[in-house]
C-alpha cells in the first residue's frame, strides 16, 4: 500500500536518529532557550558576553547541518534525492519537534513512490491532508478510491500502472486537482472517454492520457471539449493518434488549448486548420501502416540463383521466406 511505503521511505530519510531527531548529541540545543520565533539556535550567550561551553557529546546545529550537506559524510542524502527530503532532514535538524509524531504528517506537501511495486492507494494516505502532490508513478496499481485521496491535491500523477477503469477515481475526486497523469494505462475508448468530463475535474489544466488504447477520436473530443481550463493535453501513443486529422481535428475543437503531445499550438497552426471540426466527413477512423524491411542477415538469398553444372542431376534447392507482424 501507499502508506506502507511512505513509513518505509520515512524510515530511510532517518528522521529520528543521529545526526537529526532530539537525541544525546543536540539536546540542549532544543530546551528553554529556543528562540521564540522558531529561527535557528546558536549558543547561548551569558550576561557577561561569554558564550556558554558546549556540553560534551553535544553538536551545534551548524555542524550537524554539515554532516547532512557534505557529499563525503555517511548521513548525507543521495545525490538524487528530491529537494523536500532534503529540507526533511533539515528540519529534523532545526526544529525536530515538528517532524516528529502525527506532525510529520502536516510537514508533507509532495510525496513521490516511484517504482516501489504498490498496489493499493489505502487510507492512510488521508492523513497527509496538505498534500498537493502525489506522484506514483512506475508501479502495480489498477484501481484507485477517490475517497482516499487528500481533498487538497492538485496534481496526481500515476503513469506506467496498470489503471485500466476510471470510475473508482471519479466517485469523489479532488476538487482542486489541476494535472492528472494516466500515460501508459490500460484505458481505453469508448468505455472510459465519459470520466473525462468538468463533471468530474473542474480544474485540470493538464490531462496526460499517453500511450492507452483510446480509438474514438470523435467521442474523446467531445467529453474533453467540456473542461474549459485544459492547456495541456497529451494523447500520443493511442491508435486515433493515427488517424491522419487526429491533430487537427482536437487544435480545431478545442480552442484553449496551448500545448498538445508536447507541441506548442501556434496561430498559424489554428488558422490551417479552422473549421475541420465542423467537417466530421473528412474525419477517417482507420489509419495506413507502411512497413519495409531493410535488411535482413543470417539467412540465405532466395534471389541467387544456383549455376548447375551441364547434365548435372543434382536437386535444385529454392529458399521462400514468410515475415509476420503483430500489433
Amino acid at each position: 500500500s501507499v502508506s506502507a511505503a511512505f513509513r518505509e521511505h520515512l524510515r530511510h530519510l532517518g528522521l529520528q536518529s543521529f545526526p537529526c531527531s532530539l537525541g544525546s548529541w543536540n539536546k540542549s540545543r532544543f530546551d528553554a532557550r529556543t528562540s521564540p520565533c522558531g529561527g535557528q539556535l546558536g549558543l547561548v550567550a551569558d550576561p557577561g558576553g561569554q558564550e556558554e561551553a558546549m556540553p560534551l557529546g553535544e553538536e551545534s546545529p551548524e555542524a550537524l547541518m554539515e554532516l547532512l550537506s557534505d557529499q563525503h559524510s555517511p548521513w548525507a542524502l543521495p545525490p538524487d534525492c528530491s529537494p523536500q527530503d532534503q529540507h526533511l532532514r533539515e528540519m529534523a535538524v532545526l526544529t525536530p519537534e515538528l517532524v516528529r509524531g502525527s506532525n510529520i504528517f502536516q510537514v508533507f506537501r509532495s510525496l513521490r513512490i516511484i517504482g516501489k511495486g504498490v498496489e493499493e492507494v489505502d487510507e492512510g494516505l488521508l492523513q497527509l491532508q496538505q498534500l498537493e502532490e502525489l506522484i506514483l508513478s512506475a508501479n502495480q496499481i489498477s484501481r484507485i478510491t477517490s475517497a482516499n485521496l487528500p481533498r487538497m491535491l492538485k496534481v496526481l500523477e500515476l503513469c506506467c500502472n496498470a489503471v485500466a477503469d476510471l470510475q473508482d477515481l471519479c466517485a469523489q475526486p479532488p476538487p482542486e486537482l489541476q494535472h492528472l497523469g494516466l500515460g501508459y494505462n490500460r484505458l481505453c475508448s469508448p468505455s472510459q472517454d465519459k470520466y473525462l468530463t468538468a463533471d468530474f475535474w473542474p480544474n485540470l489544466v493538464s490531462l496526460d492520457l499517453s500511450f492507452n488504447n483510446f480509438t474514438d477520436l470523435l467521442g474523446l473530443v467531445s467529453q474533453l471539449s467540456s473542461l474549459q481550463k485544459l492547456r495541456i493535453l497529451v494523447l500520443q501513443g493511442n491508435p486515433l493518434a493515427l488517424i491522419p486529422t487526429y491533430r487537427g481535428l482536437l487544435v480545431d475543437s478545442l480552442p484553449k488549448l496551448s500545448i498538445l503531445d508536447d507541441i506548442h499550438i501556434g496561430p498559424d497552426e489554428r488558422h490551417q486548420f479552422h473549421g475541420l471540426a465542423r467537417q466530421p466527413e473528412l474525419i477517417r477512423s482507420e489509419a495506413q501502416v507502411v512497413v519495409t524491411i531493410g535488411e535482413i542477415k543470417g539467412v540465405p538469398d532466395p534471389s541467387a540463383r544456383q549455376q548447375l553444372e551441364v547434365g548435372s542431376e543434382a536437386p535444385v534447392i529454392t529458399y521462400t521466406y514468410c515475415v509476420t507482424y503483430e500489433f
